[in-house]
C-alpha cells in the first residue's frame, strides 16, 4: 500500500488525544489553585465591597484602559508573528494572545506557553520556530516597563527604593533576550554551570537564531511603541483611580508605582504575581502619604481591573482558541 493511501495510526491519534487531555487537565488544575490563592489573598468579599464605591462609568473606564493594553500588546504579538513569517491573521494572533491570559495564574506563567501549542496545531510550526515570539513578548514588556520606570524617576517619582536598579536590570534582561549571540551564550553558560534542562537549553539556542528578524529599527520602534503605550494606559488607569479616591499623587508617580509593583510581583514567580505586587503597591502608596483606608481598596480595585480582568477575558477566549486549534489540526 502506498504512503498516500495509508490509514491513519488510530493508536497514535488516541495517544495524542489523551496526552492533550492530560496536559489541559494539569494546566487547569494550576489555574484553579492559582485562582483560589488569588481570592484568598485579596479578600474577595472585601474587594467586592470596595468595588461598589466606584460608579459604573468609572469601572468601565478602568476596564477600557486595561483592554487598550491587551489589544495593543496583542497587536505587537501579530507584528512579531508576521516578522518571522508565521502565516496567521490578526484575529488568530489576538485569539492566541488573549486566550493565553487564562493561564496567567500558573506558576511563573508557564501555562501561557499554550499559545505555541495552538500555533503548532494551526500552522504546523514546531515550538522552536514560534518560541522567539514568547521571548520577544516578555522582552518587550520588560523594556516598556523599564522605560516607564526611568521616565517616572526622571519626572519626579523619586523615593522608590531600588527603582533605578530594577529599571536597569529589566533593560539588561530585555537586551540579552533579544540578542541571538548573547542569549545562546547565556543558555550554554547556564547548562555548563548547572547541567540542568539540556533539551530546553538546546531549544533556547535554536530559537535564538531567529531573533535577528526583530532587530531592524522599524520593528523595534513599532513593537516598543505598542508595548509602551499599552502599559502607560494601565498606569493612567491607576492614576485616575487614585484621583477618584481623593489621593492625587501625580500621573508619573502613580504609573511608576503600578509598573514597579507589577515587576516586583512577577519576580516572585507566584501565580499572577499575587502577594508581591499588592505588598509593594500598598507600601509605596503609604510612602507617598496615602492612608491605608485608601491604598488598600485602590490596590484591590486596580488588581481586579487588570489581573482579574485579563484572566476573565482569557477564560472566555480559551475554549474558542482550543476548539479552533483542534479543528485545524484534524
Amino acid at each position: 500500500m502506498s504512503s498516500t493511501n495509508r490509514l491513519p495510526d488510530t493508536g497514535s491519534t488516541a495517544h495524542r488525544r489523551w496526552r492533550d487531555i492530560a496536559l489541559l487537565a494539569g494546566l487547569f488544575g494550576f489555574v484553579i489553585v492559582g485562582l483560589a490563592g488569588l481570592a484568598l489573598a485579596t479578600g474577595w468579599e472585601e474587594t467586592i465591597a470596595q468595588l461598589s464605591r466606584l460608579s459604573f462609568l468609572q469601572f468601565i473606564v478602568l476596564l477600557g484602559l486595561s483592554l487598550v493594553n491587551y489589544v495593543l500588546r496583542g497587536s505587537r504579538w501579530h507584528v512579531m508573528a508576521r516578522k518571522i513569517g508565521l502565516p496567521t491573521t490578526l484575529t488568530q494572533d489576538l485569539r492566541h494572545f488573549i486566550g493565553g491570559f487564562a493561564m496567567s495564574v500558573t506558576p511563573g506563567r508557564v501555562g501561557e506557553l499554550i499559545r505555541m501549542r495552538w500555533i503548532r496545531r494551526e500552522t504546523g510550526w514546531a515550538v522552536e520556530r514560534s518560541a522567539p515570539l514568547v521571548l520577544m513578548d516578555r522582552a518587550g514588556d520588560l523594556a516598556a516597563m523599564a522605560i516607564i520606570l526611568a521616565l517616572g524617576l526622571s519626572f519626579g517619582a523619586g523615593g522608590i527604593a531600588f527603582g533605578l536598579p530594577v529599571a536597569i536590570a529589566a533593560l539588561l534582561v530585555a537586551f540579552v533576550a533579544t540578542r541571538p549571540r548573547l542569549l545562546a551564550g547565556a543558555a550554554e553558560f547556564a547548562y555548563r554551570l548547572t547541567g540542568f534542562f539540556p533539551r530546553l537549553m538546546v531549544r533556547v539556542r535554536r530559537a535564538a537564531g531567529s531573533l535577528a528578524a526583530f532587530s531592524d529599527p522599524k520593528t523595534v520602534i513599532i513593537t516598543l511603541a505598542l508595548g509602551l503605550t499599552g502599559w502607560i494606559a494601565e498606569g493612567y488607569a491607576f492614576h485616575l483611580l487614585l484621583l477618584w479616591m481623593g489621593a492625587d499623587i501625580g500621573f508619573w508617580m502613580a504609573a511608576t508605582i503600578f509598573t514597579f509593583s507589577t515587576l516586583a510581583g512577577g519576580l516572585t514567580g507566584a501565580p499572577g504575581g499575587v502577594g508581591g505586587a499588592e505588598a509593594a503597591m500598598v507600601a509605596l502608596l503609604s510612602m507617598q502619604g496615602v492612608p491605608l483606608e485608601t491604598s488598600l481598596p485602590a490596590t484591590a480595585i486596580i488588581r481586579v481591573t487588570t489581573l482579574w480582568f485579563a484572566i476573565g477575558l482569557g477564560l472566555l477566549v480559551f475554549p474558542f482558541a482550543e476548539r479552533h486549534s483542534l479543528k485545524q489540526a484534524l
